[in-house]
This record gives structure tokens, sequence and C-alpha cells, in this order.
């Protein structure tokens, strides 16, 4: 057997690979020992100029950018989520249950989705919780997450496709989401399962989030969020939900689709409002947030704040002003009604 050249993935090196150990070492009986091949891909590999891209395309084209080829029926789902005025969206994503189970602030859903519905730009939920816990009345948009097979207790990456196309046209989806796992032990099958979905998704015209999933012992820098977006790109997503980091405009500038900025794990609401200011401000056209949203002690003063950030460019500071105005109003009205249950009782 002769020498193949096959990337090496390190985990401890961050996952990235060098020109001097980009080789791998393969049996070779017909010469009597082993034969190292350099990767031909990765040899003499220079990292990517510093561009800075603007989330917005030039005036008078369709107003998301990367999308002006698109049929009419992906165009119209697209400007659903990612809103024509502004161009911006606040996705509010409460999948978290698909591997989570029953999370903080996700136990009863219908009580948690009931107050942000009118707040969020769009959805991002499984079909189970889409079909019990919201309206069918409601006009807010779905990002159907459309991929599971794995839990806390086992490896994140062993995840693939698990939802049909069928079941997405009868929920009326506005998009499907998917996670890829660039990287991680079951990269290949991830990103397999994901162009299957692509071709999918144009066959019906429901557009794809790539979710640039991170797994555990994973690091989020700019050098890998570029890479898992980019390739999110080019294998045809329409649009990528990713992490912010330092160098994010490297992220959001290498990327020829939309960025929308994943909330992550909760934080203090001003640390929120400040992530979230710099990732629209920095090329993100957007968030999906979640925990930081659901987990607030007054989830909707969060969201209405997050909204002041992402649509109207609001500072931090002055949002988080909109955050305890609602905090305080929604005490004092609490109060209330806690005085007149005990009076009547």
């Amino acid at each position: 057997m002769i020498g193949i050249p096959l990337p090496v993935v390190n985990v401890e090196q961050k996952l990235w690979l060098t020109a001097s150990k980009a080789f791998v070492t393969i049996p070779c009986s017909s010469l009597g020992g082993e034969v190292q091949e350099k990767m031909a891909d990765v040899e003499g590999l220079t990292e990517a100029r510093q561009v800075t891209v603007s989330s917005s395309p030039a005036p008078g084209q369709f107003h998301i950018k990367g999308c002006a080829h698109l049929d009419w029926g992906m165009k119209n789902r697209l400007s659903r989520i990612i809103k024509p005025d502004t161009g911006r969206t606040v996705m509010l994503a409460v999948d978290h249950g698909y591997f989570q189970g029953p999370t903080s602030g996700l136990e009863v859903m219908e009580e948690t989705l009931a107050p942000l519905i009118p707040y969020a730009d769009c959805l991002m939920l499984t079909r189970g919780i889409l079909r019990s816990s919201v309206p069918p009345g409601s006009q807010v948009p779905i990002v159907l997450r459309v991929s599971g097979g794995n839990s806390i207790l086992s490896e994140l990456s062993n995840e693939t496709w698990n939802v049909s196309v069928e079941d997405c046209i009868r929920l009326n989806v506005a998009g499907m989401a998917m996670s890829i796992y660039v990287g991680a032990p079951h990269e290949h099958q991830t990103l397999a399962a994901f162009s299957d979905l692509i071709d999918a998704g144009y066959d019906a015209g429901i557009p794809i989030l790539a979710v640039t999933a991170v797994g555990r012992d994973m690091v989020r820098d700019a050098r890998y969020l570029a890479l898992a977006s980019r390739m999110a790109a080019e294998m045809g997503a329409n649009f990528v939900k990713t992490y912010y980091c330092e160098d994010f405009p490297r992220v959001t500038g290498t990327c020829p689709v939309p960025i929308v900025m994943a909330g992550g794990k909760k934080i203090p609401e001003l640390e929120a409002l400040t992530m979230a200011y710099k990732a629209v401000t920095e090329g993100a056209v957007g968030v999906d947030m979640g925990r930081n949203i659901f987990q607030s002690d007054s989830p909707v003063g969060m969201i209405k704040a997050v909204r002041a950030v992402v649509h109207y460019q609001e500072k931090p500071e002055s949002a988080l002003k909109i955050y305890k105005d609602e905090k305080k109003s929604s005490g004092i009205n609490n109060k209330k009604r806690a005085v007149t249950t005990s009076k009547k009782k």
C-alpha cells in the first residue's frame, strides 16, 4: 500500500494542521516497511489575510448577502427570518432539550414561550415542541432543528439528520437547522448528512442554517470558527450560526453568507448585550440567543434589550436600562398580584 495524504487532527494542538506535521504513516508491505507521505493540500499553508466585509449587500441587491441567486421561495423564507427593513434578526433558540432534556428555564415550554414569542423574529426549536407548545395561530417564523441522535451522556458529535423534509413542509417552517462538528470524532458523519440536507433543502425551497457545534475539548477561536463557517457555506448553507470570539471579523469577513451569533452559556446581562453589540458591529446579521434570554431573571426585559441592540444599534449600557425597566415593572406587577391574592384569601 502506498502513502495516502490525510490530515492529522490533534485536539491539543487546537485542531490545526502545520506543514511540518501534515503527514500520515501507512503500512506498506511491498516496500518492506512504512511510508510517510506529506499532505499536499497543507504543505506550505499560509494564513488567510485579514478582511473586513459588510454584512449587507450592495445597494439595490437582495438584502441578505450571498443569497441573490436563490429562488423566490428561498428568498421569501429567509426574509421572514432576517428582516428586510433592518437586515437583522433576533432568533430565540429553545431547542436545547433535544440533547439536554428539561434544562433550566425550559421546564414548561408553554410558560417560557408565551411571553417571548411577540418579541422574537424567529424561533429555533424541535418539531416536538413546535407541535406541543407553539400556538398554530402564531405568525413567528420557525427554523426547525432537524438533527439529533446524541445526548449529554454520550459523544456530542455523534449526531445526524433525523427529520424529513416532508415533515418540515407540513410544519410550514422557514428554515432547517443542523449541527456540523468539524474536527470532532464524527466529523465525516455530520458533514455527509449536512450535504444531503442541503440537496433536500434546495429541492423543497427551504433555507438551511448550519450550526457550527463545538465539542467538549474544542477551542472556540477565530481560526476554528472561520474554518467551520466557511466549510458550511462552501457546502451550500444559506446562513451560519457560530460563536462570538476575539477577531470575529475574520469569521464574518471570510464567510460569503450571513453569520448569526450563538448566545452560548448564561452570562451577566450586560456582558451578553455587549457580546451581541460587538457581534453585529463586526459583521453578524443578528443573534440566535437562548439561555441568556430564558434563563434571565427578566426574560422579556432581556429579549427587548437584545432587540434594541441588534435592530437599532443601541449601546449595551442603554439597552441594559430597557432590561432593568422591564424587570422593575414586572416586579411591581408581580408584587401587586401577590398582594391581591393574599387579600382574597
